[in-house]
């Protein structure tokens, strides 16, 4: 197994479509990073609010449940390079005007919530055409490794820098730097990355492919072992009350925050490394009851340590997701893959933000955060029972993908 990965890597890497999608999503991410700690800086500058410092955190994911069902059509009914280019250029402009000087904080709420919504399509955009780019799908698989890995580490090395950057350089040029990202990102595209037509009709219903997702089994199936993460990402929501509960104090909270993408990283690299394609969905039932299992080990109210180990072991077999929505984006027709990533991550979206609400509730009830983490898992392993016996009714085999 392990000889097939190098040349599956090489050929990910040779091609110049995938390293300009690869390219241009990186650096915007990093730069995306810096406008999250800079707003949350100016905001609590401005008004000396924390509950406002946390509405910008809370505006990150808002706009992208509105845009996920919506906008994200756009990148079936237009040509993708395009929709890609034009939503990197609008958020250039958008986050261009947020770095003016002065501007006024309700503008700057605005202008970001836009931003967010701009990205929508443009995400679609990226994820149909890192598909197409591909015709082989343990290659297309490795791609997507790829794109997970350095998307935790340079979201991880952004907010890590974040901090030191805006306050070394100013809120106004963190700004412009992401703006700059979204301008690189955009002439990248334009030209590197192929022009194709639309891939899907113009007059095809708004919300068809809801219809149609849901109306096929194996997707459905795939929906639902992409929306266990929402129990599995509970603790990150119960990292400050954890940490005092573990007598670790404040700087613990970075530690355990840090752990389930670190955890990630590792076991993405792991999977994408030993395990082929083909075994990859075979076990998807059982991998996506680990992570549930690792937290359901809470129970024995571990210390610092073996918190850590816990919540890094949580994150290195939730690596699974990419499987799940890489086999997703395989699945569906071509004509709708745009619409049918945007429902796929906002039902992830939602699961996570559910999922941690759910978590706080429980916390509160219980006052206990390490029960609240065991319970998560423990619920997390009862639905994970099913879930993981209906994909080996309909997904144990490697079914062709659907005509495009």
């Amino acid at each position: 197994m392990t000889t097939r990965a190098t040349p599956r890597l090489r050929a990910v890497l040779a091609d110049r479509e995938f390293r300009a999608l690869w390219f241009a999503e990186t650096q915007s991410m990093l730069g995306d990073q810096l406008t999250i700690v800079a707003l949350a800086i100016l905001t609590f500058e401005r008004t000396g609010s924390p509950l406002l410092s946390a509405v910008v955190y809370a505006l990150t994911f808002l706009p992208a449940l509105a845009g996920g069902l919506g906008l994200a059509q756009l990148a079936d009914r237009f040509p993708r390079r395009a929709v890609l280019v034009t939503s990197s250029f609008a958020q250039a402009v958008l986050i261009g005007l947020m770095a003016l000087p002065g501007m006024p904080l309700g503008w700057l709420f605005a202008l970001f919530v836009l931003a967010r919504l701009a990205n929508a399509p443009g995400n679609a955009a990226q994820n149909a055409l890192g598909r197409e780019v591909f015709a082989d799908d343990d290659v297309y698989l490795q791609s997507q490794d790829l794109r997970g890995i350095t998307n935790n580490t340079a979201m991880l090395a952004g907010l890590a820098a974040g901090g030191l950057l805006v306050t070394t350089i100013g809120s106004s040029w963190a700004l412009t730097i992401d703006a700059l990202t979204f301008l690189v990102a955009a002439v990248a595209v334009r030209l590197l990355v192929l022009r194709r037509p639309a891939a899907g009709n113009g007059g095809a219903p708004w919300f068809g492919a809801v219809r149609q997702v849901f109306g096929d089994e194996r997707l459905r199936v795939l929906l639902y072992l992409s929306w266990l993460v929402g129990l599995a990402v509970i603790p990150e929501g119960l990292a400050a009350p954890l940490a005092a509960q573990l007598g670790a104090g404040e700087v613990a909270v970075g530690w355990l925050l840090a752990a389930d993408p670190l955890g990630f990283v590792a076991g993405t690299f792991l999977l994408s490394r030993f395990v082929t394609t083909e075994h990859r969905r075979k076990l998807l039932g059982v991998l996506a009851a680990l992570p549930l299992a690792a937290l359901a080990a809470f129970a024995l109210r571990p210390n610092l340590v073996f918190a850590l180990i816990l919540l890094a072991l949580a994150g290195a077999t939730g690596a699974y997701v990419i499987t799940v929505s890489a086999t997703f984006i395989t699945w569906v027709p071509n004509d709708i893959r745009g619409s049918a990533g945007g429902l796929y991550r906002t039902g992830l979206r939602v699961a996570q933000g559910v999922g941690v609400g759910l978590g706080g509730l429980a916390a509160q009830a219980l006052g206990s955060a390490h029960a609240t983490i065991a319970l998560a898992g423990a619920v997390g392993l009862l639905l994970a029972v099913p879930v993981a016996f209906a994909w080996r009714r309909v997904g144990g085999t490697d079914p062709q993908p659907w005509p495009s």
